[in-house]
């Protein structure tokens, strides 16, 4: 949801001032606050975050979860402040500041949520994008249903899959995810 404008453009200098007590992100200078997540939302994060966590343990790329700021085009003057339900960074000098990702996570998995969908899928795909995040993952609990963008050679390439389908990931081709464990399906169960 939008939120009302008291100026033309915010900075993140701006972003920065407001109060902790509620979530925004600031995309081309408009402020848009973050509604709270459905409980199957916060099970399919803590179960995809758990699953990279326990995968990462140990090795150079950290995985992370919403709240925590991604700056994505910090350095082209770019005041776009997201924070994506889940992300893998790589590059550890990204996080030299300890209180944001400076630049394009590796990965980001946005969780579908009706109040969010349009503005994840659209503008925040297309921020995505746009500074050159390798992976962009989107998963609808509602329906098992998972959307997979994948960079190559500069363009993506979407791949969807099902409630019970293995992902390899694309950016750690040594992790595959029973989706029906993120999901939390039963045998026989639909999502």
């Amino acid at each position: 949801m939008e939120l009302k404008q008291e100026k033309q453009r915010y900075i993140y200098a701006d972003y920065c001032e407001w109060g902790n007590d509620t979530r925004y992100e600031l995309i081309d200078g408009i402020a848009y606050i973050m509604a709270s997540p459905s409980m199957k939302h916060q099970e399919t994060l803590g179960n995809l975050y758990w699953k990279f966590r326990e995968h990462l343990q140990g090795k150079n790329c950290k995985v992370f979860v919403a709240p925590f700021d991604v700056r994505l085009n910090w350095d082209k003057g770019d005041d776009t402040v997201v924070q994506p339900d889940v992300f893998v960074v790589c590059d550890r000098d990204k996080l030299s500041d300890g209180k944001s990702c400076k630049g394009a996570p590796d990965l980001v998995i946005e969780i579908l949520s009706p109040s969010t969908a349009t503005y994840d899928v659209m503008k925040k795909f297309t921020k995505y994008t746009d500074a050159g995040v390798k992976e962009i993952w989107f998963a609808d609990p509602d329906t098992g249903e998972v959307r997979i963008y994948k960079k190559e050679d500069s363009k993506y390439f979407v791949n969807m899959f099902g409630p019970t389908d293995k992902i390899t990931v694309g950016i750690l081709p040594d992790l595959t995810i029973d989706m029906k464990e993120i999901f939390e399906i039963e045998e026989g169960e639909n999502p």
